[in-house]
């Protein structure tokens, strides 16, 4: 079992930075596959970035390539999202998930833990 909380959204400006973080219980987070992704007001949840357990790999969706950047410190047992150069449309809510396996999937059902998420609004 891993639980999983999110923090660090707000809001800020176009072109501003946020660093979202995702902490994580659980002893073998270490060997979980970690990924962030997001959900407008009336569309579906997307895909945003994902990385492997070693943090060896890792995905991002397009739209975040070159802007948005995923670490993880396993000993800390925390995700991290760096969130920069932000667009009004990156607006959503940001939900950190999990998955056993080494794999950074891009596919939401394969995640099989989730936190509550942390809003992120980009005014323009």
């Amino acid at each position: 079992q891993v639980q999983l909380v999110e923090s660090g959204g707000g809001l800020v400006q176009a072109e501003g930075s946020l660093r979202l973080s995702c902490a994580a219980s659980g002893r073998t987070f270490s060997s979980y596959t970690v990924g962030w992704f997001r959900q407008a007001p009336g569309k579906e949840r997307d895909f945003v970035a994902a990385i492997s357990w070693r943090g060896g790999s890792t995905n991002y969706a397009d739209s975040v390539k070159g802007r948005f950047t995923i670490s993880r410190d396993n000993a800390k047992t925390t995700v991290s999202l760096q969130m920069n150069s932000l667009k009004p449309e990156d607006t959503a809510v940001y939900y950190c998930a999990a998955r056993s396996g080494s794999y950074a999937s891009t596919k939401l059902h394969e995640y099989d833990y989730w936190g509550q998420g942390t809003q992120v609004t980009v005014s323009s």
